[in-house]
């Protein structure tokens, strides 16, 4: 393919779903308009997360939500921070996005704890969580692609997203 890295099942894909995939891969990143009150939303949720807040870090997530989705004029979705991460033999679960159905609003869901020692997600990997299930929804409603591949582009659109909203100096 050249210009991406395609993922083993690339291969495996039909044609329709390879073309969803490259079409994936060739966007690299959401650049958004002023980003200085989401770079402060995410500082709210750097601190209710240290605190072990559930309830505020929730607040913080869906006002980071509600700021990118806002800033691409798409709808907006519902976050969930919920405790331990579930787990099982091939190992925990960071996020997961339900995209929206039947009248009901697309939902992500987070885990601020890890699932063995019930230790409190470091910020940074708490975030990229977020916004790598957030970045699900862009794919369905502002790309309008018809599946959410984690393609190359993916990843760094995710990052797109982190290095836009965190920067060390906010958190100094």
């Amino acid at each position: 393919m050249g210009w991406c890295v395609a993922f083993a099942y690339y291969n495996r894909l039909s044609k329709t779903r390879q073309a969803i995939y490259r079409k994936s891969a060739r966007v690299v990143s959401i650049p958004l308009a002023d980003v200085r009150p989401l770079q402060m939303a995410s500082q709210s949720l750097q601190a209710a997360l240290s605190e072990e807040d559930r309830r505020t870090t929730r607040a913080a997530c869906q006002v980071l939500a509600q700021g990118v989705t806002e800033r691409l004029s798409i709808p907006t979705v519902e976050v969930q921070v919920l405790t331990a991460r579930p787990h099982d033999e091939s190992g925990e679960l960071h996020g997961l996005y339900n995209p929206a159905e039947g009248g009901s609003p697309a939902r992500i869901c987070v885990w601020m704890r890890t699932a063995k020692r019930r230790q409190v997600v470091a910020f940074k990997s708490f975030l990229r969580t977020l916004l790598h299930e957030l970045c699900h929804h862009i794919d369905y409603e502002y790309l309008r692609l018809a599946e959410s591949f984690h393609t190359e582009g993916f990843y760094q659109r995710e990052s797109s997203l982190f290095h836009q909203l965190f920067h060390d100096e906010c958190t100094g």
